[in-house]
């Protein structure tokens, strides 16, 4: 399992780096030319954001848009931002979000605590413990969401924590996280449907999904 999640990750870097390498410190008006070289390759690669956290404007948008949306996060903190605020009250929302967290509590060797070392190099506040409380707090939050919310299904996997994807029917946003930096500071990736990196983060997600477990509160209200 893990290999193949390995080989995919793999692939999705391989026919992007080239690109992203010589445009992540270019800016918007560069879009262009990113999406022009995608319909000629094939990715599907609109746009390259130079951080993750510059992308969630557009990504809400596109949330507010979506039939369906589907998660795999490493920590799970924008879900309790305003850019998924949408999915979880009373407007339309999408027919169906599932989402992937890491298993704050594995019964074995854990993917999450090898990610706390790799962060804790470079910010010496991040420990262990830190990182497997955010994800507790982020789970008990999406189990009262989805107590008041139809729609929701969450589960937890114990895999290589080194990648983020949101995807709706239309587009996904793809973060590769970096060891020497976290998840908001590494470059993001928007890749349009059809197209090579879409269909990969989607055989990303469904991979991880089906060798996950159904997520419980992990603490008592």
């Amino acid at each position: 399992m893990t290999d193949f999640l390995l080989g995919i990750l793999g692939s999705l870097a391989a026919s992007a780096i080239l690109l992203v390498l010589g445009l992540l410190r270019g800016a918007r008006p560069m879009w262009w030319l990113v999406a022009a070289c995608s319909r000629h390759t094939g990715t599907g690669l609109g746009r390259v954001y130079r951080h993750q956290s510059s992308a969630e404007r557009d990504l809400a948008r596109d949330l507010r848009r979506a039939q369906w949306v589907k998660v795999l996060a490493g920590r799970g903190n924008v879900l309790t931002r305003e850019v998924f605020s949408p999915l979880w009250s009373a407007e339309p929302s999408p027919q169906s979000v599932q989402i992937l967290l890491p298993d704050p509590d594995p019964p074995e060797d854990s993917w999450l605590d090898r990610r706390s070392q790799e962060v804790s190099r470079f910010d010496p506040g991040f420990t262990r413990g830190l990182l497997r409380s955010q994800v507790r707090t982020n789970i008990d939050y999406l189990a009262r969401v989805m107590q008041a919310r139809d729609g929701i299904e969450l589960r937890t996997f114990n895999l290589p924590n080194n990648c983020r994807v949101i995807a709706t029917d239309r587009a996904a946003y793809l973060t590769f996280y970096s060891a020497s930096a976290h998840g908001r500071n590494s470059p993001c990736l928007y890749a349009r449907a059809p197209g090579i990196l879409y269909t990969a983060a989607l055989r990303q997600f469904e991979a991880a999904w089906t060798h996950a477990t159904p997520a419980l509160p992990t603490s008592r209200p």
